[in-house]
């Protein structure tokens, strides 16, 4: 048997945990459709692609590129558990050097790439936002592909302090004039990858793009309960959370304090 769970389909990324429980023996060749990095997290398989087989266990990862005919045999009982991330083209040549070609053969998994695997599945699974999903996948994909070649993903990234200062003060400026726009979006009006704006924004800000939206959501949420905003739901809508849920949650983990509690805090006393 093999289940596939669709955790995010955002920007040109698609997240999918797999979960194979196949009979031991040779599998089935067939063509792939699209381009993909995946991760293994636990079992054993062997996949034959390019005329050429790797054994695959939770110390790799491996690629894949559309057109290529593959098979994966089992050749250990006890199945085998993945995380797929697709990539469209456009995406995969900002994140590697230009390239839409991802490269052939095994991609060690370290530590530390394994550590930000699981930690983007665990926050698939809470359901976080879409677009803190989407640069922490692009994150991941960028730091496997680095294994091989650092160079390739750093191409086109500004060679100076005063220029890098520069594009992450636009970013913000962007943001500061529409919280909603994407990761993506911003990269390519800033005409840089998706994933050199993320690393730049994070070294000069101390936080993701995505942590930066939700901390200008947040703010403009307090200045509405300041105006006395009793519709919560409304609020969250009309602010872009996702729900009233997440509204309370941000603002919680930002001021300590919940959306009732600053609104009495921050309103202002009637005239008489």
């Amino acid at each position: 048997m093999l289940s596939t769970r669709r955790l995010l389909d955002h920007g040109g990324v698609t997240l999918t945990d797999v979960t194979c429980r196949l009979p031991t023996g040779r599998g089935r060749a067939h063509e792939a459709g699209h381009h993909a990095i995946v991760f293994v997290r636990s079992g054993c398989f062997v996949r034959t692609a390019d005329a050429t087989s790797n054994l695959l266990d939770p110390t790799q990862a491996y690629c894949i590129n559309p057109g290529q005919e593959q098979r994966y045999d089992h050749p250990y009982a006890g199945g085998d558990d993945c995380t797929s991330v697709w990539l469209d083209p456009a995406v995969l040549a900002s994140l590697w050097g230009g390239d839409p070609v991802l490269p052939s053969g095994p991609l060690p998994s370290s530590p530390w790439v394994d550590l930000e695997h699981r930690l983007l599945l665990a926050a698939a699974h809470r359901a976080e936002p879409a677009d803190a999903l989407h640069e922490q996948a692009l994150s991941l994909v960028a730091a496997a592909l680095a294994q091989v070649d650092p160079a390739r993903g750093e191409s086109g990234r500004p060679a100076t302090a005063r220029a890098r200062r520069a594009l992450v003060d636009d970013a913000r400026q962007a943001l500061a004039a529409d919280p909603d726009r994407s990761l993506s979006d911003l990269a390519a009006t800033l005409n840089v990858s998706a994933t050199q704006l993320s690393r730049l924004f994070r070294a000069a800000t101390g936080h993701t793009v995505a942590r930066h939206r939700m901390r200008l959501r947040a703010r403009a949420a307090l200045d509405r309960l300041a105006a006395g905003e009793q519709q919560l739901a409304r609020l969250a809508a009309d602010l872009g959370f996702a729900d009233q849920s997440h509204l309370c949650r941000v603002i919680r983990n930002e001021t300590g304090h919940t959306p009732a509690s600053l609104r009495r805090a921050l309103s202002s006393p009637v005239a008489t």
